[in-house]
């Protein structure tokens, strides 16, 4: 027993030199501080050891707890989040059917587990706005403009009896004309799968209310940036696109009036005749898909700029 006594005791002087050398060796002026469970020198930055935590202590004042805490609530990118316990019971002590639990409990998430009615826009916002660029494959950075422009919205309650989902559109399709993105309003539309009316009611505030104050300007798409878009839509090659660009802009030249014509059947009608004079045949149905419009536009774009071709 004497034996065990004494290896212990050497082990413990052995630790406790190894720790003073090591110590030593971190810096000159070593100052040890326990941080994320660890010994650090707060000099030089140097890791001595594990600070284990053995026992629990109550705490009772605010400096107490400051001290001990050791946990932080988990966060969301608008705000903390509130874990709630799932009651099986209602105030009288009945039990809840499966149906009412999920009723109940979607809207105690909705209801209490948020600060603000901001805070429940945004809880219900951002995850449509994720998955809708998701679907449409858009930029980071247009999502990011798209959040700003719906924060705005939101924080001006543009959206008290109004559709969220319209709005989470009008702000992204609002985003993808301030960055000249090529993509349609229409396909916007069928991504969030809401009605192209309310889409461009809610578009319309966006651009009168909340761009000016954001200092962005709302950018009409024009149909050189959707030639290129509906000739990788419909596999055409390079030289291709280019002669319909060359096409649009000899007519633009020779006194082709743009103004009050949707630019999708402009882009549709130049494809569609560059298409035909090449190798690449394209049928008035494929080109007439892919841009969204009608037959009858697409040809009657094409009398008009072939007549300024002539």
């Amino acid at each position: 027993m004497s034996n065990y006594k004494d290896r212990l005791r050497s082990t413990k002087v052995d630790s406790e030199e190894e720790s003073c050398s090591s110590n030593a060796k971190c810096c000159d002026n070593p100052c040890i501080e326990p941080q994320d469970g660890d010994a650090v020198c707060t000099n030089c930055g140097m890791i001595l050891g594990r600070n284990l935590v053995g026992n629990e202590r109550r705490a009772y004042t605010v400096e107490e707890v400051n001290k001990r805490r050791r946990t932080e609530p988990r966060w969301r990118e608008f705000g903390p989040r509130t874990m709630l316990p799932n009651s099986k019971i209602d105030s009288k002590g009945r039990l809840i059917n499966a149906r009412g639990k999920t009723l109940f409990s979607r809207l105690s998430k909705i209801q209490n587990s948020l600060i603000s009615s901001i805070e429940r826009n945004f809880w219900e916002a951002k995850p449509k706005l994720k998955m809708l660029t998701s679907k449409m494959n858009i930029p980071e950075y247009i999502k990011e403009t798209a959040w700003k422009i719906y924060s705005v919205v939101a924080k001006k309650k543009l959206t008290m009896g109004r559709s969220i989902d319209g709005f989470i559109a009008a702000s992204l399709y609002a985003a993808i004309r301030v960055h000249e993105f090529p993509r349609l309003l229409e396909e916007v539309c069928e991504a969030s799968m809401t009605p192209r009316r309310t889409v461009h009611r809610s578009l319309g505030m966006v651009v009168k209310e909340v761009l000016p104050e954001l200092a962005l300007k709302y950018k009409p798409i024009t149909a050189e940036q959707l030639v290129f878009r509906f000739g990788n839509d419909l596999g055409l090659p390079m030289e291709t696109q280019k002669k319909a660009i060359n096409m649009l802009i000899k007519a633009s030249k020779n006194g082709l009036l743009r103004t009050g014509k949707d630019p999708k059947g402009l882009a549709a009608s130049v494809i569609y005749m560059a298409a035909k004079a090449g190798n690449h045949r394209k049928t008035q149905a494929e080109v007439s898909e892919v841009a969204k419009v009608t037959e009858v536009t697409l040809r009657s774009r094409s009398k008009q700029i072939k007549n300024k071709l002539q």
